[in-house]
C-alpha cells in the first residue's frame, strides 16, 4: 500500500477507529484468561505472587493507536503472571462521566486490582478513592489525579515529563544556538503532562531570552487528537511567518499538517516530539527537500502501562513490589547524531511505535 493511503488510514484510526480495535485486540471486557503464556513458561516474574486476582484497566480516552498499543502492552505484561485469571478493559471515550462510571463498574464487577489512566485528572479522583476504599488495589498512572498514595489510591506510577522537556530543550539549543521561535503542542487544557513538559522546556530555554514561545501558553491545546492537531497547526503556520521548531508530545499527529509548509514555499522546521513510525518515515521522505527539517524524538512510553500493571499485580497477588514507581523518559531518535538514527520501517503500518517493547510486527497484528 502506498504511504499516502496508509497515512490517511492512520488519521482515521487515530481519530475514531481505535476504540473498537482496542476492545478486540486487547481482549475487551470479560474475564478472558491471560495466564496461558506465563503458565506455559513456568517462570513467573518476582512481582507476581501466588494469590489469584482479576485485573481491570480503564482509559479516560482509548481512541488512538498509542492507547491501543499501550493497552496491549498492559495485557501482555499481566499475561506474564499466572495468578491473573482475568483482564477487564473499559474506554471512557473522552467523556469524564463515562470514565467515572467505568471505574465504578470495575469495582461492581469485583476486580481485585485496577490500573487507571485518569485523563480528566482530579475530576476522577473521587471514583479512584472510592475504588481504593472498597478494597480494590488501585493504581493510577501517567496523568496525576491529585490526592495521596495510601489515602486515595495505593500508588501513583508517574513519569518525569519535565525530563522530556529538558531533552527537547537541550537539543533545540544545540541546533539553534542563536535562538528561535518555539511552538509547543500538547493535549487537553491543563493536562499535567503538558504542564510538566513545558516547565522542562522553559528551564532550559528561558535563560538568555533567545528563545520565544509562540502560540497559546503553556501549550497549544490539541486534545491529542490528530484532526484537532491538524487544525491547530495549520492555523499556527498561517499566523506565524517564522516557526523554527515545533515541539509535540504526540509526534505522529503532526504529520497531517506538515505539508502545509511545503505548499506555502517554506521548509518544514525542526521537530522535537515523541516517536512514531509515521513521523520517522515522513522525515525520511521529506528531509531532502526541507533543509531545516531535523528530527529528535523521545520514547513515546507505551510501556509505562507495564510498570503500572506490575505495581497493581504485586499488591493484589502478594508479589514483590517494584522498587521504582517512576517510568523513565529516554531519547529515542536524533537525526543530527549517528548514535540514535531515525528509525523508519516502511514495510510496517504508520501507526506503530518502534520504541515500545512490543515489536513493530506484533503491533501491526493489532491493527488488522
Amino acid at each position: 500500500m502506498i504511504r499516502s493511503a496508509r497515512r490517511a488510514r492512520l488519521v482515521a484510526l487515530l481519530g475514531a477507529g481505535a476504540v473498537g480495535l482496542a476492545l478486540a485486540g486487547c481482549g475487551g471486557s470479560g474475564n478472558a484468561d491471560t495466564s496461558t503464556n506465563a503458565a506455559a513458561a513456568g517462570d513467573a516474574p518476582s512481582w507476581c505472587g501466588s494469590k489469584k486476582a482479576v485485573l481491570g484497566m480503564t482509559d479516560g480516552f482509548g481512541g488512538n493507536s498509542w492507547r491501543l498499543v499501550t493497552t496491549a502492552a498492559a495485557k501482555a505484561e499481566a499475561a506474564k503472571c499466572p495468578s491473573i485469571t482475568g483482564f477487564e478493559y473499559a474506554d471512557g471515550q473522552g467523556d469524564t462521566q463515562k470514565a467515572i462510571a467505568d471505574i465504578q463498574g470495575m469495582v461492581a464487577k469485583g476486580v481485585n486490582a485496577l490500573v487507571v489512566f485518569p485523563d480528566a485528572g482530579e475530576a476522577v479522583l473521587p471514583a479512584i478513592r472510592s475504588a481504593y476504599k472498597a478494597g480494590v488495589v488501585t493504581v493510577p498512572y501517567r496523568v496525576d489525579p491529585g490526592g495521596k498514595a495510601g489515602e486515595d489510591y495505593d500508588v501513583f506510577v508517574d513519569t518525569n515529563f519535565a525530563d522530556a522537556g529538558k531533552n527537547w530543550g537541550d537539543w533545540i539549543k544545540k541546533i539553534l544556538p542563536d535562538g528561535g521561535n518555539v511552538l509547543f503542542l500538547s493535549g487537553p487544557p491543563g493536562n499535567s503532562q503538558g504542564r510538566k513538559e513545558a516547565e522542562g522546556l522553559h528551564s532550559v530555554l528561558d535563560a538568555g531570552g533567545k528563545y520565544k514561545f509562540i502560540g497559546e501558553q503553556p501549550f497549544e491545546v490539541t486534545n491529542w487528537d490528530p484532526a484537532e492537531t491538524q487544525k491547530v497547526l495549520t492555523a499556527a503556520i498561517s499566523q506565524n511567518a517564522d516557526i523554527d521548531v515545533i515541539v509535540s508530545d504526540f509526534g505522529p499527529s503532526l504529520v497531517g499538517a506538515l505539508p502545509v509548509f511545503e505548499q506555502s514555499g517554506r521548509s518544514i522546521p525542526a521537530i522535537a516530539a515523541s516517536d512514531g513510525n509515521v513521523l520517522s518515515c515522513f522525515w525520511q521522505d521529506h528531509k531532502a527537500k526541507n533543509p531545516d527539517f531535523k528530527l529528535f524524538t523521545v520514547s513515546t512510553q507505551n510501556d509505562h502501562s507495564r510498570l503500572a500493571v506490575q505495581h497493581a499485580v504485586a499488591r493484589a497477588t502478594g508479589g514483590e513490589v517494584p522498587a521504582s514507581s517512576t517510568f523513565p523518559s529516554v531519547v529515542f531518535e536524533d537525526s543530527t547524531s549517528k548514535d540514535k538514527p531515525v528509525q523508519c520501517k516502511p514495510n510496517l503500518p504508520d501507526d506503530v511505535y518502534l520504541s515500545a517493547e512490543m515489536t513493530g510486527e506484533e503491533q501491526a497484528k493489532l491493527l488488522k
